[in-house]
């Protein structure tokens, strides 16, 4: 860090408002996931049968509840909007902070990308004479003034459409119930020398493993919202236990359910499995098929509508500390909310859904997922040793067994990504060396001493040096 950027005075007006309790938190964290229970989840059948899915879902659901665990006690450490780069900064300095934030940005500002046009492809049944492109900027619109608007306001309309989502899958666990059949859960074909029970051999239980982290991805962006918090002390513990403990719930709730009744094999290939799991059942005609299909609508909103959320605080921290364009920081005078972020990371968002393979965007987005799942675990480990007096408020349980389960999941989810879609190596290292390239060779020396995250490292660096 240079001396002249030592000296350079935080920008007026860079404080977020503190508006965000435990409820507001479970919306918000069970809302970046919520439609990962409605679709997606499914294709892993295809590729693991049910009981490789159901193995790959347990190995994340494991990864997943470590690693919320182990951050729960970082974002009370270290209570600032940057989320995995504020914890991977303190922990491994400015490089490693700037991977795993980079990490988290190529996650949420492309994740929206991909959901809004499942939103707008729904829509666009209702209203056919609307072009796509004109649906993907409308929703896109409204929910950037709304974020815009307030992060109360936002945070809000998130509980309410979570809530919704959420009662949705509680109604279809009562309509399927009574139709479970457990043989349909394995009624996939096993390739040569395999079973029905692992249709594609335990390698399928690799392969499925992508599609497991649909059930429970986003969920990692809740400590973004720490600097919001009014208590991020007992706050943000509070909000990542009960969203990861719905999260893991309704996963396998609607595993066994839509399997049990659509069967594994129809379900596979379901674009709405929860509506057509219910059709054989009870009938194309029954007011659930339209009633899950709108409520699964409410899902895919809260999904999109909170990971905007989360990448406009994701942008603001790396862009407050000098790691991105230093206007990208800039905050709203009277709403207080990180409208320039949110700006920027929507353009993007549009062009990418426009214009953009879909494929390609989540292969990325996912890439980038896991690359910062990796940082915040070895963030916790390093701290533990290289601050072992640091204040925690909340220690994470079992300490150092979770972080080491969380990390070594995720390396292996990493090579299971590769493994199932090779080209998510060359489109994600050519989206990184862009990145790495302008932090090595501009903004790594432009850092701005004054940010929270670069002033708390400073401070550290003084008292071992008096010390």
């Amino acid at each position: 860090m240079s001396d002249k950027s030592c000296n350079v005075q935080a920008q007026e007006g860079q404080q977020l408002k503190k508006v965000a309790g435990p409820l507001l938190l479970w919306g918000l964290g069970v809302g970046y996931v919520i439609s990962g229970d409605y679709f997606g989840w499914n294709f892993g059948l295809a590729a693991g049968g049910f009981w490789g899915l159901f193995a790959a879902t347990i190995l994340m659901a494991i990864m997943y509840t470590s690693m919320c665990l182990t951050i729960a006690e970082l974002s009370t450490a270290i209570p600032f909007s940057g989320g995995a780069y504020a914890f991977a900064r303190r922990a491994m300095g400015p490089w490693g902070g700037y991977l795993a934030g980079i990490g988290v940005v190529l996650e949420y500002v492309l994740a929206p990308a991909v959901i809004v046009n499942g939103i707008a492809g729904y829509v666009h049944v209702l209203f056919p004479d609307v072009a796509q492109w004109m649906l993907v900027i409308g929703f896109f619109a409204v929910f950037l003034i709304m974020n815009t608007l307030g992060a109360k306001t936002t945070l809000n309309f998130e509980l309410v459409v979570t809530a919704i989502a959420v009662v949705g899958l509680g109604i279809f666990a009562y309509l399927a119930i009574p139709h479970f059949d457990a043989s349909k859960l394995t009624n996939i074909a096993p390739t040569e020398g395999n079973s029905k029970v692992l249709p594609f051999g335990l390698v399928g239980i690799w392969a499925a493993i992508p599609y497991a982290i649909w059930l429970f991805l986003a969920i990692e962006g809740l400590p973004l919202v720490s600097e919001e918090c009014k208590d991020p002390a007992k706050d943000m513990p509070k909000g990542l236990i009960s969203s990861i403990s719905t999260l893991v719930i309704t996963a396998f709730l609607v595993l066994f359910l839509a399997a049990g009744n659509g069967g594994a094999d129809a379900m596979s290939t379901s674009a709405s499995p929860l509506p057509e799991a219910l059709a054989g059942a009870l009938g194309q005609a029954h007011w659930s098929m339209k009633g899950l299909a709108l409520i699964g609508l409410a899902g895919l909103i809260a999904s999109f509508n909170g990971i905007i959320f989360g990448y406009g605080r994701a942008i603001f921290s790396l862009s407050r500390a000098g790691y991105l364009p230093r206007f990208l920081s800039a905050v709203h005078p009277r709403f207080h909310t990180p409208y320039v972020a949110l700006l920027v990371g929507g353009a993007v968002g549009i062009v990418g859904a426009i214009l953009g393979n879909g494929d390609v965007l989540i292969q990325i987005a996912v890439f980038g997922a896991v690359i910062s799942y990796i940082m915040m675990m070895l963030s916790a480990i390093v701290l533990r040793k290289k601050e072992p007096n640091m204040p925690r408020p909340y220690k994470v349980p079992l300490y150092p067994l979770t972080p080491y389960a969380a990390l070594i999941l995720a390396i292996i989810a990493l090579f299971a990504g590769f493994f199932y879609a090779p080209k998510v190596i060359l489109w994600t290292a050519l989206v990184y060396a862009i990145f790495v390239a302008y932090f090595a060779f501009y903004s790594r020396h432009h850092l701005v001493a004054k940010a929270p995250e670069e002033e708390f490292e400073l401070l550290r660096k003084a008292e071992e040096e008096l010390g």
